[in-house]
């Protein structure tokens, strides 16, 4: 893929990644259109780009076919990162999965194919790689049963992603990304800490027994991924036109360690009060770190270790305590 077109649809344009994909491409002199319906982001994340006279903001939802074909006339690449993220409560409406993540992207490609449209780069998950038998876990490992409906459906798009690269030629980058964390973040473990801990500073409750392994990427890190596997030639892994691409770090930490720098950041010193059990809820994967070889072989690494990029989320939320009341 080249840097030659400059016209992007960034679809959840108000979300956490979105948002700052947002600023990114406009910092870098591209024309963007973005399209979020609000029912999560937020469009004080958004105040600065609609200052750009290359901003163009549609409040709409992209389960509706008729609303693709509008915001997608015109663009030369779809970066789609509207998903419903409810990875917890997946299981309490199984139908939002599928709308949102599966039948939404599906809706995007087929205007996509409308409108001569060839380049989407999507934001995938490592979710779907469920309880991963390989650790650190490759792009090409074998598929296990999925644990969630999240990953379930994030999985069924990039199905489509990849038949539509294989029969119609489009040009594909997608992304499975560890956790996310820093600037605008909005929901996970991070934030739901913090909020506890600002309810009550003395005791902490943290789902399952705190030894489970997560790796997280600060978002900042992940953009730089993301425009790195996309505009810079193509990896000698991605086979035809369509890319598949691990974005994390390169080792990974306890929820109980994080759960310590978190309160340290806060100044506090909290009981942690463990539910038990080896997850903290069904579809919660116990191990997750990925292999991120394939994006190193590119030039890329991340420049903030996971204490690091943890202690920065905290101390964004700390400066703009007004999201706790939005979520």
């Amino acid at each position: 893929m080249s840097q030659k077109s400059k016209r992007a649809l960034v679809s959840g344009a108000a979300g956490f990644v979105g948002s700052n994909l947002v600023d990114h491409l406009l910092e870098a002199g591209w024309h963007v259109s973005a399209i979020d319906n609000f029912s999560t982001g937020q469009k004080q994340f958004l105040a600065e780009a609609m200052k750009h006279e290359n901003f163009k903001l549609t409040e709409g939802d992209i389960t509706n076919k008729q609303t693709t074909d509008k915001v997608v006339e015109g663009c030369d690449w779809v970066f789609h990162f509207a998903a419903n993220a409810d990875v917890r409560f997946g299981l309490e409406h199984p139908y939002k999965d599928l709308e949102q993540n599966t039948i939404a992207t599906l809706n995007l490609l087929e205007s996509m194919r409308k409108h001569s449209v060839k380049n989407i780069v999507f934001s995938s998950t490592s979710a779907m790689y469920g309880e991963a038998e390989v650790i650190p876990t490759p792009e090409n490992c074998p598929l296990p049963i999925q644990t969630s409906l999240y990953g379930a459906s994030k999985l069924a798009a990039e199905g489509l992603i990849s038949s539509y690269a294989e029969g119609f030629g489009f040009n594909a980058c997608v992304f499975r990304f560890a956790s996310v964390v820093g600037k605008r973040y909005t929901h996970g473990h991070v934030f739901d800490f913090y909020k506890k801990l600002k309810k009550n500073p003395n005791e902490l409750e943290i789902l399952g027994d705190g030894t489970q392994k997560k790796s997280y990427l600060d978002v900042k890190d992940c953009i730089r991924g993301i425009m790195t596997a996309c505009l810079e030639g193509k990896s000698k892994y991605q086979k035809t036109n369509y890319g598949v691409f691990n974005l994390g770090s390169a080792s990974y930490c306890q929820v109980a360690d994080s759960a310590k720098w978190i309160s340290n950041e806060m100044g506090l010193d909290p009981k942690f009060n463990y539910t038990g059990g080896r997850q903290g809820w069904i579809g919660d994967n116990p191990f997750i770190f990925l292999e991120i070889k394939r994006m190193q072989s590119l030039g890329w690494d991340t420049t903030m270790n996971i204490e690091q990029a943890i202690r920065g989320t905290v101390r964004w939320i700390r400066d703009n305590e007004w999201i706790l009341e939005k979520r």
